[in-house]
């Protein structure tokens, strides 16, 4: 799992991040919730990723704005299904918690991106 060393790769975090997300749904107990709400956190997890590699891959600035407006939107997601994985299996508070901070600084970081490229966006009219 993810260790305190921060990748500035924005790619290669979400890419980490949804692996992290995936040996975490791995280690849990086969129960009813956990397996599917573990379907749940590995699909948003992963679209955080494949949304911004969408991105950067743009077809022109709406659908640049668009595809990072779904990565967040997948990072809340996955947000919540790891609050409810973490009610259910309070024996992983320390592994969940970890991935609940890297979907908010995820969260954040789309955000400001958003929130730059909007302001530019802007100022060049």
């Amino acid at each position: 799992m993810m260790k305190n060393n921060k990748v500035y790769d924005l790619e290669e975090r979400t890419y980490l991040f949804a692996r992290d997300c995936r040996l975490f749904v791995k280690s849990l107990p086969n129960t009813l919730s956990n397996i599917e709400d573990g379907k749940q956190l590995i699909r948003s997890s992963g679209s955080i990723g494949a949304n911004y590699i969408e991105a950067n891959e743009k077809l022109g600035e709406r659908d640049f704005s668009m595809r990072l407006k779904i990565a967040r939107k997948e990072a809340k997601e996955t947000h919540y299904w790891l609050r409810l994985l973490k009610d259910s299996n309070p024996n992983y508070d320390k592994e969940v918690n970890t991935l609940i901070n890297e979907a908010l600084e995820l969260k954040m970081i789309l955000s400001a991106i958003i929130n730059r490229t909007s302001r530019t966006k802007d100022i060049l009219k």
